[in-house]
């Protein structure tokens, strides 16, 4: 071998090592990207692959488990559930802080054949019933099944499958949910809450329900209610709804609803565009004030804009049917908008029943740029007008440049504009078959408003299965070692886990509600305090609360439960008697109807203000659960005040009785009266509270 071929081998030679070296390093670097990447990841299975591996029973304790050790260990962020698997739950997933719970699209979470829940233990939920924050739920279905749980009444907040409560930015997107006998994804007293890419199918109650809220975003989801509503919010502002796609296959309430209700909130900053409403059973959007009175400035400047509404409210004994329905707020705007088919009226001003009803008169809506065609008649919702005001003395609407055809009542029934135009008959064609026209065309934009869907929706599951990556093939050749060694902290670290067994929970509070003899007939679940007792001038008042309790098991053992009230008023004020506190387990009443004299709505208390069951179980018995004397020479000392609950906490927890609550009221109930904070009030650490101490 001469000189110069030796040259070209040790040369050959040096581009093979360097490029050998160059491979290796690749393939450690993409090793260490994805091992950085799949080490902030807690697997569930059930074939034995996870790192926490389920069997099909109980499968919350391992789910559980591994979004405990995610909470409990900053690097890990996200538990994934494998698919394809079902996931069957007898008890509530609870989430904590920075924890994302996501899986495949063919993992299924499925409650359990007959579960007995109480009311509202949601299948997942919070970890701390305080409050957490940035939670994101993601990538998996929820079965809430509902066929093989049916002695439960839909609607009354059983099995809801996700519910938070004092939460921070929250995410629900790209889920598959259905048949539940509850809401889909409820949030109580919560902000940032984005809700997108869903595809949600028949539950028993709201897809989306939002209460006293703010910052709630919904969008790209597509609904068929069968109970209530699709997107719901009360007493909830800075909102937007978009680009959804809802409907119903005859059952349901209204598409979207907006609700309001007394004057502890402000609702001014609401906006619903883009969105296709198509054979709701009701309102395709019903926005109504409702029980204690508020201002007109609270409830205000909704805006409407560029949504389609399609045959909406095809139940034809509801007289809330047709396309938009209102009363109660102020200044709305209905613009750009396209409604087709409606039944009864497009746009109504109405009340639904005595309830529902605002307060005051003077109430205007904007209608204007707006096509409004073939309006259909209903039985029960009207002759088929195109804008229809049934509240003339207190509401009215002004009508501008819209354009009407073929509305079988009508265009107006007391209403009236001089610039909207009737459709001459080439047009009206044009109108019907959804023609495109020019730019130039006036209602343009209403024409061409909601996602750009054709009315027959594809029901099929929003979510499907993506091919396997590059990235993924090497992340599964790389992962066996890993998961070796992650199993064995993981196993550490619950032995720890397993050692402590006593542990403090503070259930949040649903609902807290004033008993009022002077207002009978009032709904008090907005105020900012409960108060018991009599005061000199008369009216005796009781308070009735109720916390959530779902997250114990029947088997818990409570070794203390109390319950935490702060009393503020009357300040500088000596009362002429003692007040005593007496706690009794009330019969069952409705959070949003309850009032002196009726349990829930249309259903009497047999004595009012309240029926309750003694310590002895004894109805209308006078041995309390728990007791305790504020003298009259006492005044506010700003701290707590506690009540010993634990025999009936047990008695809830045990399922001996359903938890309803504890009702409140004065031994003597005479010229002793006191108030205390209640959840609404706007200092967290004085809203009322029960800790819990249990093994």
């Amino acid at each position: 071998m001469n000189g110069k071929e030796q040259t070209y081998e040790w040369g050959d030679k040096k581009k093979l090592l360097f490029l050998s070296i160059i491979f290796v390093c690749i393939i450690v670097s993409i090793t260490l990207t994805l091992s950085k990447t799949s080490c902030t990841t807690v697997y569930v299975a059930t074939n034995g692959s996870g790192d926490f591996n389920c069997n099909g029973s109980d499968d919350q304790v391992e789910i559980n488990k591994a979004l405990a050790y995610v909470a409990e260990n900053p690097k890990f962020t996200t538990v994934h559930l494998k698919g394809p698997s079902i996931y069957i739950i007898s008890d509530s997933i609870l989430i904590g802080n920075n924890t994302i719970l996501e899986g495949d699209t063919t993992a299924v979470i499925k409650l359990e054949d007959k579960a007995g829940w109480p009311l509202e233990k949601p299948m997942i939920t919070q970890m701390d019933s305080a409050g957490n924050h940035d939670i994101t739920i993601r990538g998996f279905e929820i079965d809430g099944n509902h066929d093989k749980n049916n002695e439960k009444n839909r609607g009354k907040g059983y099995h809801n499958l996700i519910n938070v409560l004092n939460c921070e930015n929250i995410q629900v997107h790209d889920m598959y949910m259905h048949d539940s006998h509850g809401d889909g994804f409820k949030v109580v007293k919560c902000s940032g809450v984005k809700f997108y890419n869903n595809r949600v199918y028949k539950l028993g109650h709201d897809v989306l329900y939002a209460i006293y809220s703010s910052n709630i975003e919904a969008w790209n989801n597509k609904i068929t209610c069968r109970t209530n509503s699709g997107l719901r919010i009360y007493n909830t502002n800075h909102v937007k709804f978009y680009n959804n796609i809802i409907n119903s296959e005859g059952e349901g309430g209204a598409g979207i609803e907006i609700q309001k209700i007394g004057p502890s909130t402000v609702m001014n900053d609401i906006e619903i565009y883009d969105n296709l409403l198509y054979e709701t059973n009701a309102a395709g959007i019903w926005i109504t004030g409702y029980g204690a009175g508020y201002s007109k400035d609270s409830a205000k400047d909704i805006f409407i804009h560029h949504n389609k509404f399609y045959k909406t409210g095809t139940n034809e004994g509801a007289d809330w049917a047709g396309g938009i329905v209102l009363n109660g707020f102020q200044n709305t705007l209905i613009e750009d908008n396209k409604f087709d088919g409606c039944y009864g009226a497009a746009i109504a001003h109405k009340q639904v029943s005595n309830e529902f009803s605002a307060p005051g008169s003077g109430y205007t809506t904007i209608v204007r740029n707006n096509i409004i065609i073939n309006t259909q008649s209903s039985p029960a919702a009207g002759e088929g007008y195109a804008v229809y005001n049934q509240l003339k003395n207190t509401h009215s609407f002004i009508l501008e440049n819209n354009c009407l055809s073929g509305n079988a009542g009508g265009n107006y029934m007391s209403a009236n504009s001089t610039s909207d135009i009737e459709a001459d008959s080439e047009l009206a064609a044009k109108l019907n078959t959804n023609e495109t026209l020019g730019k130039d065309f006036p209602w343009s934009e209403a024409m061409s408003t909601g996602p750009q869907t054709p009315y027959e929706i594809n029901e099929s599951k929003v979510q499907t299965e993506q091919e396997e990556s590059f990235e993924l093939s090497l992340k599964k050749a790389f992962s066996e070692f890993r998961k070796f060694l992650k199993k064995l902290l993981l196993n550490i670290s619950m032995q720890f886990d397993k050692a402590e067994n006593l542990k403090v929970a503070l259930p949040f509070i649903i609902s807290d509600n004033r008993l009022r003899e002077e207002a009978p007939n009032t709904t008090f679940s907005d105020s900012e305090y409960i108060d018991v007792g009599k005061k000199s001038d008369g009216g005796i008042y009781r308070g009735i609360i109720i916390f959530e309790l779902s997250s114990l098991n029947h088997t818990d053992q409570v070794e203390e439960a109390t319950l935490s009230l702060f009393w503020y008023y009357p300040e500088n004020q000596i009362r002429s008697k003692d007040t005593i506190l007496e706690v009794y387990r009330p019969m069952k009443w409705c959070r949003e109807h309850v009032t002196w004299q009726q349990r829930e709505s249309n259903d009497p208390w047999k004595n009012s203000g309240g029926d309750w069951y003694d310590r002895n179980g004894v109805f209308q018995g006078n041995t309390p659960y728990a007791t305790i004397t504020i003298s009259g020479d006492e005044t506010p000392d700003n701290r707590y005040y506690d009540l010993d609950v634990t025999e009936l906490v047990q008695e809830y927890i045990s399922g001996k009785y359903e938890n309803t609550g504890f009702l409140i009221k004065a031994r003597e109930e005479d010229e002793n009266y006191i108030a205390f904070y209640s959840s609404n009030w706007q200092n967290k650490s004085q809203r009322p509270k029960l800790t819990i101490e249990y093994i």
